[in-house]
């Protein structure tokens, strides 16, 4: 009786398979989604790009944010660098042998209401 009962449930499993395998349609499929990407990964726009030049024996990194000119070091082959920084946004560059703690950080305008 119990084997009977056991065959009677395996057929009865293998119905909806075998009627999928009778028909032979192919699967309805859905395009997926956009997936924002996830949260921790800056923006392209946001980072800093650097050129770097050779100038006779100096080596030039010019730093643009936006395609804005913000800051050059300066690094001569004898010596040590300095920074030409452009803090009011202006494009006067000030000289600076140090980033020091007086040096200020560019800032730019994130979003306004």
């Amino acid at each position: 009786m119990r084997t009977t009962l056991f065959v009677l449930a395996a057929i009865l499993a293998a119905l909806p398979v075998a009627a999928n395998a009778v028909e032979d349609k192919p699967p309805k499929l859905e395009p997926v989604p956009d997936i924002a990407p996830p949260a921790g990964i800056p923006d392209a726009e946001l980072e800093p790009q650097v050129t770097i030049n050779r100038k006779g024996e100096n080596k030039i990194e010019e730093f643009r944010m936006r395609g804005r000119l913000y800051m050059i070091k300066v690094t001569p082959r004898h010596g040590k660098p300095y920074y030409l920084v452009d803090q009011r946004g202006d494009g006067q560059m000030r000289r600076y042998d140090d980033l020091s703690p007086n040096f200020v950080v560019p800032m730019w305008m994130i979003k306004e209401f």
